[in-house]
Order: structure tokens, then sequence, then C-alpha cells
């Protein structure tokens, strides 16, 4: 049974889990909408997308617009300004085939500054004509998902959030439980890196007022998710050994794969090499290997040293020298698995 739970203090109930749709832009529209509506038919109710995900919030219309009183919707705008969040506020009603967003969304958010130049008048015009219902906020940046929750201005926050949580990230979900203030769990699984989906479902079921969204691309990776919540596993001591060993082994700095590091002037895929090290020894290795997989992480050694990747890191990643030690790394592992290949 699919747990519900209400979304803070805006009345909508959503399911826990979540289904995340940003990787169904990866995925063909004649599996996409099988992959959605069989998810809707399992009971998940609820369904974050973006405009920015290409053709997701399309497949999300042509799936469940029969349906779209059963569900909660979720989008986002990258906009910055009036008219740029205007436009897409209406493209999203369209490709959505609705005539309301339950959230809309700010999407990567560093700070209030951003969206004050007319974005948030916008929202507020299309709140008051019916096109949105609530208005809420995604961010990286701890420092201003704080300021976001001390304003009152959103009714929710999307901000990374899973068992590798440090204790501040732990009380940011405290704060906006006492704001009143919805919590969405982007990016629960630490961008790829945990790979016990019971140990997380296990660890999500136990946190009060967070809704976990987790990115879903398959049908195999649906049915996973689907088995757990009907089993609904308890936090018991095995998985507990597999939350600690994964603290000890990944807490503290490690890259998160948010990509606002990105774009590099020099074409490096920051968002994946700089976690290269992780990726190839937690899930399987062989395709990391690649001519192409190769072609992309010697590119680090073009790396300028200019800093722009670290002053836009929200974690405060050294990133050129975490990509430098990644490089290293790689090709160690390389020399020491290369018979295996």
């Amino acid at each position: 049974m699919i747990r519900t739970m209400i979304l803070g203090g805006t009345g909508l109930t959503v399911t826990k889990p979540a289904f995340g749709a940003l990787p169904i832009q990866r995925t063909a529209k004649d599996e996409a909408v099988p992959i959605l509506r069989r998810a809707y038919e399992a009971g998940i109710r609820y369904f974050d997308t973006a405009n920015a995900y290409t053709d997701s919030e399309e497949k999300l219309g042509l799936a469940l617009a029969d349906v779209r009183g059963d569900v909660v919707i979720s989008t986002k705008s990258l906009g910055r300004d009036h008219d740029t969040v205007a436009r897409h506020i209406q493209l999203s009603l369209e490709r959505l085939r609705t005539d309301y967003i339950d959230l809309f969304q700010f999407h990567q958010v560093s700070s209030w500054q951003e969206i004050d130049s007319g974005a948030w008048d916008a929202a507020q015009e299309a709140k008051a004509k019916g096109y949105i219902r609530h208005i809420g906020v995604t961010c990286h940046s701890l420092a201003f998902a704080r300021e976001a929750v001390a304003s009152g201005r959103f009714e929710t926050l999307q901000y990374p959030f899973s068992y590798l949580s440090n204790d501040e990230e732990q009380a940011l979900v405290r704060s906006c439980l006492d704001a009143g203030m919805g919590f969405i769990a982007m990016k629960a699984l630490a961008g790829g890196l945990l790979a016990n989906a019971r140990a997380v479902h296990a660890f999500m079921a136990g946190q009060e007022g967070v809704v976990p969204i987790y990115g879903i691309q398959t049908m195999e990776e649906l049915n996973e998710w689907l088995a757990l919540a009907e089993e609904d596993p308890a936090l018991d001591d095995g998985l507990q050994a597999v939350i600690d060993q994964d603290r000890a082994q990944l807490c503290g700095q490690f890259c998160r794969s948010c990509g606002y590091c990105m774009p590099c002037p020099q074409g490096i895929e920051i968002r994946n090499c700089a976690r290269m090290d992780m990726l190839i020894r937690r899930s399987p290795w062989r395709p990391y290997f690649t001519p192409e997989w190769q072609a992309k992480m010697n590119k680090i050694k073009t790396c300028l040293d200019c800093g722009r990747c670290k002053s836009k890191c929200p974690y405060h990643l050294d990133t050129p020298n975490v990509l430098k030690y990644m490089l290293k790394d790689y090709w160690e592992f390389y020399e020491a698995h290369k018979a295996e290949l």
C-alpha cells in the first residue's frame, strides 16, 4: 500500500514515494506513457516534472490527462523575469493538457534577487488566475534554502536529501515542518551513489513531512519502487548497517551531480567526472571504460584551473582538484581491472 501525506500547508495529498519525471525524457514516448500510466494505476498520485525537462511534461499530459483530477502535478521554471515565467507556465499547461498546475516551483534558485525582477509577480498573477495553485522553490544552496524557509514566501521547498544528509540538512527539514512548509526530497539516492533501494525506502518512510521523488525511466525501476512500497520494509538492524556503512564511506565532500558548475569552458562533463570514483565502485564499472568515457575523463587534462566550477559549487567543493584526483583514480582502477574487460 503506497503511503500518502499532506504536503506541508498546501492541503495537497501526495503519495510517498512520488514519481520524478526528469529521467523519463530519455525514454521513447511509446515506452514512457505506459510507465507513467502503470505508476498511476498502481497508486502513485504525485508526479514532479519541469519545463526544462524537454518532453517530460508532454509525456505526463499524454498519460494522465484523463485522470487529471486524481493526481498532483508539480512543474518548474528556470525563468528569471516576468515574461519568461508567464510563458513557461502557459507552455506547461499546454504540454500537460491541463488548465491548472498544482504546484509551480521556481527552479534552481540560489538567491531571492534572481526571481525578484518580475518573475515572482508573474507567478502571483498566474495564481490569481487559477493557472497555478501553490508556489514553491527548488535549490541546492543551503544558505538560500534557509532563507526561503524563513521568508514565508514559498509553500514548499525541494532540496537534495538522503540518508547521507548532514545535521544541518536534517535541521532544514525540521525547520520546514515547524514553518508548515512542504519538503520535497530530490536526489534521495544521492545522485545515484546509493545502490540499496530497500535501505533508501526504509529511511525515507521514517522521515516525517518528507516526500521523496525518485527519478524513473524504465518499467523495471518503477516496479522495484512499487514492490518496496507494497512491502514497506522496516528500518531493521540489517538495513541500518547498510546505511551506516554508506555514511562511513560517502558522507562529507562528494559531488551531488547538481550541475551548477556547468558548462565547463573546456567541455569537461564535471557532474559525472567529479564522482567517478564512486560510480565505478558502486555500480557496474565496465560501461565507464568505453572509448567514449575514457575520452570524457581525459578531457580533465585540459582543465584551465579557471575556478569557475569551484566558485559556482553550492557545496564548496574544490572542483578542479577533485577532477584531477578522479582522473588519477580512474586510470589506476583501469590498470587494476583491465584484464577483466
